[in-house]
């Protein structure tokens, strides 16, 4: 009954955390002991689902942008600046181009000290020289063109190829 997006969304919620919840390895098992869909949407959600995302928009982007054939971006990468420094924890990444891609859920707007201090470390990512690229709701209503422009351009601009 749920859409493989939120199956993954649910397995990356069980498989992260300091201490996560279950290990792959059990899912595996689990869905081997009671049996798949007919077209193994379990077996294909798991084989998706990835260790690290923080909320399940942050998977849902990480999908609509490998889906729409940009390559697999790094999850919660810590970005340091040169001297080692930690700058911020990335929703999504793409190290070979410093392009940074995050997720700002409506917590970000409403609370003012939050909204202050990501403001401040937007500043500090692109004085680490990279682009950074904010996905609000909006950009992903839809099929999600406007987020997956959004991220394609800086991509481009940075060098990627398709």
């Amino acid at each position: 009954m749920w859409r493989i997006d939120d199956l993954v969304a649910a397995a990356d919620y069980l498989l992260t955390d300091a201490e996560p919840r279950i290990e792959v390895q059990e899912l595996a098992a689990e869905i081997a002991r009671m049996g798949d869909t007919r077209k193994r949407l379990l077996t294909r959600a798991l084989g998706l689902s990835r260790f690290g995302p923080r909320s399940a928009y942050e998977t849902r982007l990480r999908l609509l942008l490998i889906r729409h054939g940009l390559p697999e971006p790094e999850i919660s990468w810590v970005l340091r600046d040169a001297d080692g420094t930690f700058i911020a924890e990335l929703d999504l990444a793409y190290p070979a181009w410093k392009v940074a891609v995050e997720y700002d859920g409506r917590v970000h707007a409403e609370d003012m000290r939050q909204f202050a201090r990501d403001a401040d470390r937007w500043d500090a990512i692109r004085a680490c020289d990279w682009q950074h690229v904010r996905i609000l709701l909006h950009h992903m209503r839809g099929d999600g063109t406007a987020a997956v422009r959004k991220v394609r351009e800086a991509l481009v601009r940075a060098g990627w190829r398709p």
